[in-house]
């Protein structure tokens, strides 16, 4: 209170509450930071894990920005040789048949891929990957929640339809946020609540990065069918499906992974806690994720994964239109394009619409 009555009459003497994420704007509008560092800010904040604290941390102080402005020196570089052959053609400048440029491309392409690697597994870190536990009822879907989450998360009974809402958890994987949903049984059933429930899950699933279809091992498969159309998913849908053979404690199935040509397969009994190291280490995989304390990975966010692969698809073309021998202006124009994907990460090509989004989204003040 004696706060709020302090702030109350700042404010009568004509100070104002700082806007969210007025600080950090004004940090960057004047020069000391730029806009990825800035944002670095809020994720610093925002972080769930240790991890994710450590990787904002070292995006604030500068080594993701450090990879950036050493690419977008070498595309002002060679920009300024290609440029420089194409308003002065007296000067008898043949890049299209010297070697240098394109040896110049190939190494700025395996740079860029570098740096996108490394953003990817920062991205991953702040945003998780988002995992649906489904099947049938009573196949043990709670019971795996509560074993991948190590606590009583869900309620476990041996009637079906226990589980008739969405249930959100989440955990982190040496590191990986997992963002886990227990769902509704999938069946035909007259039950309204019920059919609430289904429906809730088809949604859930559609929007995942994961599905785990869980299976009882000692009941007919049939009666378990594990399939995709069932889940009025898009057809072609890209989303990762992993059947979980559960309940092996009680047929006496050897816990494990197996690969066929279909599908993953990952035999565990979630009540005994068998197997399930392995479906931990398959989410790893699935997620592309390499562990968050490798040097040179950084934090992150979608849209600058959006701006590298613009860069980097860019420099592809300007190597495909090198080897083809194309006019040096298509050459050019791809390098310029390159450049600007980049300077839209740190700031220098940004609109002013971005700017509002990007620091609004932020604490107040900070």
């Amino acid at each position: 209170m004696v706060l709020d009555l302090v702030l109350r009459r700042l404010v009568e003497l004509g100070a104002r509450l700082a806007r969210p994420g007025e600080f950090s704007e004004r940090a960057f509008l004047n020069g000391k930071l730029d806009l990825a560092q800035a944002e670095a800010i809020a994720d610093l904040i925002e972080s769930s894990t240790e991890t994710a604290a450590r990787l904002a941390r070292r995006t604030l102080s500068g080594d993701f920005s450090r990879r950036l402005y050493a690419l977008i020196d070498e595309l002002i570089r060679l920009r300024t040789y290609l440029e420089a052959g194409l308003d002065f053609p007296e000067e008898e400048i043949d890049f299209l048949a010297d070697s240098t440029l394109g040896t110049a491309i190939g190494a700025l392409l395996s740079q860029l891929e570098a740096v996108l690697a490394s953003a990817q597994q920062g991205c991953l870190v702040r945003e998780g990957l988002r995992a649906v536990i489904a099947g049938p009822p009573n196949v043990g879907k709670s019971s795996l929640l509560n074993a991948l989450t190590g606590s009583e998360a869900a309620i476990v009974t041996d009637i079906p339809g226990t589980t008739r809402d969405l249930l959100h958890r989440e955990i982190q994987i040496d590191g990986l946020p997992l963002h886990l949903t227990d769902t509704a049984g999938m069946h035909s059933s007259d039950d309204l609540v019920e059919q609430e429930g289904i429906r809730r899950a088809r949604q859930e699933i559609a929007a995942a990065d994961a599905i785990l279809w869980v299976s009882d091992d000692s009941r007919n498969p049939d009666t378990q069918a594990f399939n995709l159309s069932a889940l009025d998913l898009p057809t072609g849908s890209p989303i990762p499906m992993v059947l979980i053979r559960n309940k092996v404690d009680l047929t006496g199935r050897k816990p494990g992974l197996t690969r066929t040509a279909e599908r993953v397969e990952i035999a565990l009994s979630a009540r005994e806690g068998l197997g399930i190291e392995f479906l931990r280490e398959h989410l790893k995989e699935l997620a592309g994720y390499q562990g968050g304390e490798a040097d040179g990975i950084f934090m992150a966010r979608r849209r600058h994964l959006d701006a590298l692969n613009r860069a980097l698809t860019a420099m592809r073309e300007a190597r495909a239109n090198l080897q083809q021998q194309r006019s040096g202006e298509f050459i050019a124009e791809d390098l310029r394009q390159a450049q600007q994907a980049l300077g839209e990460i740190t700031g220098e090509f940004t609109t002013e619409d971005l700017l509002e989004r990007i620091f609004t989204s932020f604490c107040i003040g900070k």
